[in-house]
């Protein structure tokens, strides 16, 4: 996309054709994980900006757009064609464009006398934002309208859930398309997983009716979308397991996106702008915002990110160690060879018994941007520090953790309620929330009260409790949800979204009814317990149905 939607040419020494890039935030949030300012700089991107900023014509430059094809969108792209603000437009949409709003655009063009610039009109199927190799996020913007609060509010309207489920599903449709790849697709019945499924599942089928127009076929894709090592995709509800999202967590990069401003792979902190305190009557100093970027790059977060902090505390300074000790060597050299304050030139001059020493200065760069990972790793490992001492965070994921796996417990959970030093309001709501999901009987009517009482107390707002109170009565019947919670402990395979995905992998026996989506074939077999149930689509009969499943390599 950013080469003009052509593959970019490799091993070329060419410079690359200048260009502007314009985003709106969605654009904006799939980028910035992915891409920094320096690799668009490489990519020729001289100037990104914000579709709806001030920006001024630059007439003799490419312009390279991506966005979503909203009606505010559209309307002010139309406005850069009347204005003629650049030299060309190759306009990228993040979700695929409708035919009105792709007529409004045409018709903008023409009334500008401006068709010849738009020299390209791609949907490019990217409504996903990926944060790691492995790992991805429906969307930033607006997420509220997608979350667990919008699905499950009391007051919801059809046409709201739809609207959401719509979206939910786009992203989803966007992923595949850019995997290449067609799933097969597993989820429980009878709640919003099930209704994403179906969508995502009609939404499929109609793309691969159109064989000329699929966008699972053709050139472009990866060789083998069709081959029978298709993705399994287990679309899970929230309430299978609410234990997780509560609970008190000690790795690193778990404990970053609790207790700091952590999105996007990108953390943003407050740091005070000296330790002595303003004079008596001046203005109070500004606090300094610093980011930092947690990427792919980092070898240190890739190796630390899962790790308990304690071990990445012992990590860092391990680092800080080996740091200082190849910034004393060089430092030695040097002043062995008398050079102790002279430029770099007159290093590389010396001769081959100066080896060592210029072997040592040309790693400084390296040097240099190790020690800049230090101090990024110093100071964000500082900060979550703070926080876990001043809210006992240790104390919390003990607790929680004894709690989860029924072990003794060496103090009351009101003591730590009542407490004042142990954590904010939430974090206590937290634990209790735990405590009440994870308990095989509810507390009796007086301790309820007990409890409520002290979380008021303590600052506490009870709506989330009297929401969990609902929600386990409605659950009570599912097995997989109240054992799940019951053994959720640190080891790796016990998380109840992990063992779903174990029983379908492993083609275990589930105790969640679970709907079985497969394509593109017509028919499909399942297996429950001993007996084979076969189910078909399209077919007249069963008979017709055997016969196709015995030649199909289902």
């Amino acid at each position: 996309m950013l080469n003009f939607n052509a593959a970019p040419l490799k091993n070329t020494a060419a410079e690359p054709v200048w260009k502007v890039l314009i985003y709106d935030r969605f654009g904006q949030d799939i980028i910035s994980p992915l891409l920094s300012v320096k690799e668009l700089r490489d990519m020729g991107i001289t100037l990104h900006l914000l579709l709806h900023s001030d920006r001024d014509p630059i007439p003799d430059v490419p312009a390279v757009y991506f966005v979503m094809p909203t009606e505010e969108n559209i309307d002010r792209i139309c406005q850069d064609l009347r204005n003629q603000l650049y030299e060309s437009y190759f306009l990228n949409f993040i979700s695929a464009i409708s035919r009105s709003k792709l007529e409004d655009v045409a018709s903008a063009a023409l009334a500008a006398n401006a068709v010849a610039q738009v020299t390209k009109v791609y949907d490019q199927y990217l409504n996903f934002i990926t944060l790691e190799d492995d790992m991805f996020t429906l969307c930033h913007q607006n997420k509220e309208l997608i979350s667990y609060h919008a699905i499950n509010r009391a007051d919801i309207q059809d046409t709201d859930m739809e609207a959401i489920m719509d979206t939910i599903v786009d992203s989803l449709f966007c992923f595949f398309v850019t995997l290449g790849a067609v799933p097969i697709i597993r989820c429980p019945r009878g709640n919003a997983a099930e209704m994403v499924a179906v969508k995502l599942d009609k939404k499929l089928r109609e793309n691969l009716r159109d064989a000329r127009n699929s966008l699972f076929t053709g050139e472009n894709m990866a060789a083998g979308q069709f081959s029978f090592q298709r993705p399994l995709f287990v679309l899970a509800d929230r309430n299978v397991d609410m234990a997780t999202p509560l609970h008190h967590t000690w790795t690193y990069q778990a404990l970053i996106h609790d207790v700091l401003d952590y999105e996007l792979n990108r953390v943003v902190m407050e740091e005070g702008a000296g330790p002595e305190p303003s004079p008596a009557g001046a203005r109070p100093k500004k606090k300094n915002r610093k980011t930092y970027d947690l990427t792919a790059a980092d070898k240190f977060w890739q190796k630390h990110k899962g790790s308990p902090f304690p071990e990445v505390a012992e990590s860092v300074q391990e680092e800080l160690d080996t740091y200082r000790a190849q910034e004393d060597e060089v430092k030695r050299l040097k002043c062995i060879m008398g050079l102790e304050g002279e430029d770099e030139g007159a290093i590389s001059m010396l001769s081959d018994n100066t080896a060592k020493l210029t072997s040592a200065v040309s790693s400084l760069p390296e040097l240099l941007e190790k020690k800049r990972l230090i101090d990024l790793h110093t100071n964000v490992a500082t900060a979550v520090l703070n926080h876990i001492k001043s809210r006992k965070l240790d104390v919390y994921f003990e607790y929680e953790e004894k709690l989860m796996s029924k072990s003794t417990l060496d103090k009351s959970l009101l003591d730590i309620i009542s407490d004042p030093d142990a954590g904010t309001p939430e974090d206590k709501m937290r634990l209790f929330l735990i405590y009440y999901i994870t308990a095989q009987q509810a507390p009796s009517e007086s301790d309820l009260e007990q409890y409520k009482t002290a979380l008021l107390d303590a600052g506490c707002d009870l709506s989330p409790l009297n929401y969990i109170k609902q929600w386990k009565v409605m659950n009570s019947g599912s097995q997989l949800v109240m054992e799940g919670v019951k053994n959720l402990v640190l080891k790796q395979h016990n998380l109840p979204v992990t063992r779903i995905l174990d029983n379908l992998m492993e083609m275990k026996s589930n105790p969640v009814s679970v709907c079985v989506y497969v394509f593109p074939f017509r028919g499909f077999q399942v297996k429950h317990g001993k007996k084979v149930v076969y189910g078909c689509s399209e077919l007249s009969n069963a008979a017709q149905f055997t016969k196709q499943v015995r030649r199909s390599p289902v």
